[in-house]
């Protein structure tokens, strides 16, 4: 039997509107079982992608390290500048924020709940929930958000929206 050159082959995930690059990179690893490691293996940006999953990007990406990603995942790059912060926009990484009302719409993690001056949902006018509404843990990276549920007490996050408080 010859050993095959090619490229591995993947199965395509689809970018959700307004997703984090957390979410995605989450989704598209879970499709394709793989870890953080093996996705830093295949892109050659190493540790890079759990750096990503946490929000931490200081540096901030470069064009390069996208376009790195990008081949591997099979999409364009530009799509995933738009899953990052704007330039200039500090985050804060931790907490987690999600708001149940908008993820009960579109079930994703949106990158704009993790500014560091959001506090509250402009759609929704609720504020940004922190843990879950029922056994107060806190959320998990949304890379690590596999069934949109709280892994604690297995609370669906589209139930959370009815205690979620108005701002």
């Amino acid at each position: 039997m010859k050993a095959s050159s090619e490229t591995p082959r993947f199965f395509q995930v689809e970018p959700l509107e307004g997703e984090s690059l957390s979410h995605f990179l989450g989704r598209f690893r879970r499709a394709n079982y793989l870890t953080a490691t093996q996705l830093g293996k295949l892109t050659g940006l190493g540790a890079v992608i759990l750096r990503w999953e946490k929000f931490y990007f200081n540096p901030f990406p470069t064009q390069q390290e996208l376009e790195a990603l990008a081949s591997v995942i099979g999409i364009d790059a530009d799509i995933l500048t738009h899953m990052l912060p704007q330039k200039g926009v500090t985050m804060k990484p931790k907490p987690i924020r999600l708001c149940a009302a908008c993820y009960a719409e579109n079930p994703c993690h949106r990158i704009e709940w993790q500014y560091k001056e959001k506090i509250k949902c402009d759609r929704h006018q609720l504020r940004l929930l922190t843990k879950c509404t029922n056994c107060e843990t806190p959320f998990p990276i949304p890379a690590d958000w596999a069934q949109g549920e709280c892994y604690h007490c297995f609370l669906p996050f589209t139930t959370m929206a009815k205690r979620q408080k108005r701002y």
